[in-house]
């Protein structure tokens, strides 16, 4: 791993951008690095970290979102299980665009409260046309609507990932059990990945994330659903708090259809292997070649 700090990589990209135009890029990371300390500022990448230095980042955490928000969590590094490797499918047939799934996400991952953001977007198509040059996702009213379909999007967790291919510094990557990750700590915001993603899965912190103190989720995981920065990329980890200790993803077991499916691609016994093997299954923008691991298909 290169040895490359925040600091070593915002000189090098005053070179690449040229002053004003890096001005622009990194504003947002004002909020980010004022509310840095020291400790944070000097962390080591997650993948060089001992156990018993991550055990001190984590009650860090911690006592800081307590401080700060005035509430209890408890921060866990949670790894891979190991020889599993997970995958998700999506039955279109069923899905009614009701959007319980991105409220969930919205609620699970604690996301900042007055954009309402979240990890999945729902898009509204024409039945019978596949085409993402036409879709609508601020929709309102009742669904499902009449002559409509409706397609969730998220993370695809591809196996050829091009959003970790362009990070310049290996701020992100792709785990054992096929989810890619963040490491919120070592992100420099320069929004690289955002660009590189087909599917706009990542979302970027303009500001702190504002949660009012009773709606804290304090089930949290370091590379997951921890309050995050300003500054900093952020994405769909799979709920990997959740599913890494045999829970399912919030947008799952919110689905009011069944339309979601989860589980271990390598289990031969599992629902989502059984999909596989008997669904017509696709994938969204296949000739990329992000080999994903997001599946979509229709009972027909």
């Amino acid at each position: 791993m290169a040895d490359t700090t925040r600091r070593t990589m915002m000189k090098g990209g005053a070179t690449l951008l040229g002053t004003a135009a890096l001005a622009r890029a990194v504003a947002p990371l004002a909020e980010w690095s004022e509310s840095l300390d020291m400790d944070e500022f000097l962390q080591r990448h997650y993948k060089e970290l001992s156990r018993d230095e991550m055990d001190v980042i984590l009650r860090r955490i911690e006592a800081k979102t307590l401080a700060e928000h005035g509430v209890e969590v408890h921060v866990e590094d949670v790894r891979p299980l190991e020889g599993v490797s997970f995958g998700y499918a999506l039955n279109l047939s069923a899905c009614i665009g009701c959007r319980r799934c991105a409220e969930a996400c919205h609620k699970e991952n604690n996301h900042d409260r007055a954009t309402n953001n979240s990890y999945i977007r729902v898009l509204q198509l024409d039945k019978g046309s596949l085409s993402l040059g036409n879709v609508e996702v601020d929709y309102e009213g009742e669904v499902p609507k009449k002559e409509h379909f409706y397609m969730p999007v998220q993370c695809h967790q591809c196996d050829n990932p091009p959003c970790v291919n362009v990070c310049p510094i290996e701020a992100t990557w792709k785990e054992p059990d096929g989810i890619v990750v963040v490491d919120y700590d070592w992100c420099i915001g320069c929004r690289y990945c955002e660009a590189g993603c087909p599917y706009h899965a990542r979302r970027f912190n303009w500001h702190t994330p504002e949660v009012p103190a009773e709606e804290i989720n304090p089930d949290q995981a370091y590379l997951s659903n921890r309050i995050r920065p300003a500054g900093v990329m952020e994405k769909c980890t799979f709920c990997l708090h959740r599913t890494r200790k045999g829970r399912l993803p919030a947008c799952l077991e919110v689905c009011p259809t069944g339309s979601r499916v989860f589980g271990d691609l390598n289990d031969p016994d599992s629902q989502i292997r059984w999909v596989l093997a008997n669904k017509r299954v696709f994938i969204l923008k296949e000739d990329l070649g992000t080999l994903p691991r997001f599946f979509y298909f229709f009972d027909v």
